[in-house]
């Protein structure tokens, strides 16, 4: 059946596998995507949702390099928020609502519609590797498959078993196999790996729940959509709700505490800071008498309900009778318990900056095996890993990200560089550079280099170099234009800032904090440039953040330009740390494990100082 070698072959159909596989397909690979389950493709595992506090951001990052993530979104989206509008526009978070099942159709038809892949369904057990080359996998029925480069995107997979209260089986999702073999060929060529934890909370029948009880939480009244193609934003959206457990919810969850795998030992290995369980959480913050629960729908017509903020391991019954103690929550029926489910991972510093292995060559790991969690991380790996594997195999140069380009570049580079001993998750505050990295700019950002690579198309080019020609005029319009007193001192006065005395550019007075684009549209020039130049929201944004924030922007520049400087002091891959005796121990042993490419990777490693990072200057005679 495969007497053809393929370029690529992506092992995992989930979030990361499918990004790998479009990413490597069309960029000209001939690719094939093996995952146990077709019918699972883009299976949302947990909350029907993409997007949310710097998540969001990646999703637009991954969109405008040619990636598919932000187009399904919009496909499949029921509600969309801009999350953090109350903050700068550093903070700004798109999130969106998705349909489940629709947004796995919508996942399969477009790989099925991409040229150059093809698919298989079946368990990989093994990877083929010749003299420290991938050169292939080998199936659980045998058969091997040869190609130039591999991507494992196994997700939760990996040796995956699941807990609920003291009962456990293997499984790497609700009803799905666990995939073994691969984690002890790994462990036997050498690689480290480690046990991590997850879980997802009961999923519910939302006939059975009483919504009058709880508080109405719609969409944006104006919804915006993820990509920056011709998707279309929501006309009609579905609204989710929030509820809260109550102490009396808390007392009937701890009666089963002594049955919980989180507390009698069975699990020991470490779940998400950020995404902590009901038990966990009633045990961290034992003050707290309440905590918020969003009841979400997982689609336009089905019933099952997501209950977010409920994810827990504990035994059927207890969970059950709690959940019942919710308020709206009294008549309550089941689709499916709750469960805690623990996979293997490989840790991230065995990688390289393109995601391929450093002890296997041509050997890419994206995804929750890198030892991250949520959907939008393991899609940018699998973006990146799909791009590098499809370059390395046709013996081009790779594409790496940096942290001022990028939230991907600071994701990779934050998992290769620090390692992460819990799954690793997005915030904007990891990001040094998050002024520049907003998601309004994300095509600005990226899409010159996805189509330099041959990514994203001719029209993703044209669209973007329209916006930022159009906000270029906007910009220069509002800097070359004046405005009298008494045409902006009544905006002025309402918004509570102090009036002006004499004519100036229109560019000053918006630049002041509380001056808005709705408030500047009130004059009569700006709104006839607007209709004039038919300029649409996005670009009205775009020109808004570029004017009241153009001081610190420059000043992060200059910022990312300084650190630059230390990027091109390259380090050779075969330096002796040891030998520079100037070092602190630490350093040398972290130095040498982690191998840092250039002396700005080097300063980000947890241990080395400052002056470590002078007496490598020194010696590269800096």
């Amino acid at each position: 059946m495969f007497g053809e070698k393929y370029d690529v072959i992506v092992v995992g159909g989930g979030h990361a596998g499918s990004e790998a596989a479009a990413a490597a397909a069309n960029m000209g690979s001939k690719t094939l995507l093996v995952t146990m389950n077709l019918q699972n493709i883009g299976q949302m595992s947990c909350n029907p949702a993409m997007g949310g506090i710097a998540k969001g951001q990646i999703i637009r990052e991954i969109d405008a390099l040619g990636g598919y993530s932000g187009i399904i979104t919009d496909l499949s989206a029921i509600q969309f928020k801009m999350l953090n509008k109350s903050k700068g526009p550093a903070m700004w978070s798109p999130r969106a609502q998705s349909d489940r099942m629709r947004f796995a159709e919508e996942w399969r038809l477009a790989l099925e519609r991409t040229p150059n892949v093809d698919f298989y369904q079946e368990m990989v057990s093994g990877l083929v590797v010749e003299d420290g080359k991938v050169t292939g996998v080998r199936t659980s029925l045998g058969i091997e498959i040869k190609s130039k480069a591999v991507v494992l995107t196994n997700g939760t997979f990996l040796n995956g078993l699941i807990h609920i209260g003291e009962k456990q089986f293997g499984g790497g999702r609700a009803g799905e196999k666990a995939a073994t073999g691969i984690t002890e060929q790994l462990v036997g060529l050498g690689f480290e790996s480690g046990r991590m934890k997850t879980g997802t909370p009961p999923r519910v029948d939302g006939r059975s729940l009483d919504y009058s009880k709880m508080l109405v939480q719609p969409g944006d009244a104006v919804p915006e959509k993820f990509s920056y193609t011709n998707t279309k934003p929501l006309d009609v959206q579905r609204d989710c709700h929030m509820t809260h457990t109550s102490a009396l919810v808390h007392d009937l969850l701890r009666e089963g505490f002594d049955r919980s795998p989180m507390f009698n030992g069975r699990i020991q290995s470490i779940g998400p800071r950020y995404c902590p369980s009901i038990e966990d959480k009633i045990n961290r913050f034992a003050d707290k008498d309440s905590h918020q629960m969003f009841i979400e729908p997982e689609g336009w017509n089905t019933v099952e309900v997501y209950v977010n903020g409920f994810s827990t391991s504990l035994p059927e019954d207890v969970q059950f009778k709690a959940l019942r103690s919710v308020v709206g929550f009294e008549a309550v029926k089941f689709f499916r318990p709750g469960y805690a489910i623990e996979y293997d991972y490989f840790p991230p510093t065995q990688l390289k900056h393109t995601l391929e292995t450093k002890l296997v060559e041509n050997l890419y790991f994206a995804g929750q095996i890198n030892g991250t969690t949520g959907y939008e991380e393991a899609a940018s790996q699998g973006l990146m890993a799909g791009i590098n594997a499809h370059l390395k195999s046709a013996e081009e140069e790779p594409f790496i990200l940096k942290r001022d380009e990028a939230y991907i570049g600071v994701l990779i580079d934050d998992l290769i560089t620090k390692g992460t001993e819990e799954p690793y998750r997005m915030f904007t505050s990891r990001a040094e550079y998050r002024t520049l990295l907003r998601q309004d700019n994300a095509d600005l950002r990226l899409t010159p280099m996805g189509h330099k690579i041959g990514l994203a198309d001719d029209t993703r080019l044209k669209r973007m170099e329209q916006k930022l020609s159009n906000s270029n005029k906007f910009i220069k319009f509002f800097k070359e234009t004046s405005v009298l007193p008494e045409d902006i001192n009544p905006i002025l006065e309402r918004v509570g800032s102090a009036p002006v005395k004499q004519s100036d550019k229109m560019f000053k007075a918006f630049s002041r904090p509380k001056v808005t684009m709705q408030d500047m549209l009130e004059l009569e020039p700006v709104s006839a440039f607007v209709s004039e130049q038919n300029l649409d929201n996005e670009v009205l944004e775009q020109t808004e953040v570029q004017v009241k924030y153009s001081g610190y922007i420059a000043k992060e520049r200059v910022n990312a330009d300084k650190i630059h400087r230390l990027e091109s002091v390259k380090i050779p891959s075969d330096f002796d740390y040891y030998k520079l005796k100037s070092l602190s121990y630490e350093a040398r042993e972290k130095l040498t494990a982690i191998q840092p490419v250039t002396i700005s990777q080097a300063s980000r490693i947890s241990g080395v100082t400052p002056s470590d990072i002078s007496v490598l200057l020194v010696f590269m005679g800096r």
